[in-house]
């Protein structure tokens, strides 16, 4: 008679902490014309929803004046016109 193989877990894997400027990155990409949100999240490893909660808060950012985007960028945000 065998044993029933067991997996034993050593480790807990962390939750990964994303800096500004990943997310404003990723962010950025996921706005690009012709381009999938859910191709940029897949490709960053991250659910599609985190990447559009990233848009809002970015956007909410933008509207409120508290980016952080340098003098003589465009200000405006594209997060509430752009299809998903």
């Amino acid at each position: 008679m065998t044993m029933p193989r067991v997996e034993v877990i050593t480790s807990v894997e962390r939750r990964r902490r994303w800096s500004r400027e990943e997310k404003e990155r990723l962010v950025a990409a996921s706005l690009e014309p012709g381009v999938s949100v859910s191709e940029v999240a897949r490709s960053a490893g991250i659910h599609v929803s985190q990447l559009f909660r990233w848009r809002k808060e970015l956007c909410d950012r933008v509207d409120t004046g508290s980016s952080q985007f340098g003098p003589g960028r465009d200000r405006s945000c594209r997060c509430h016109t752009a299809r998903r």
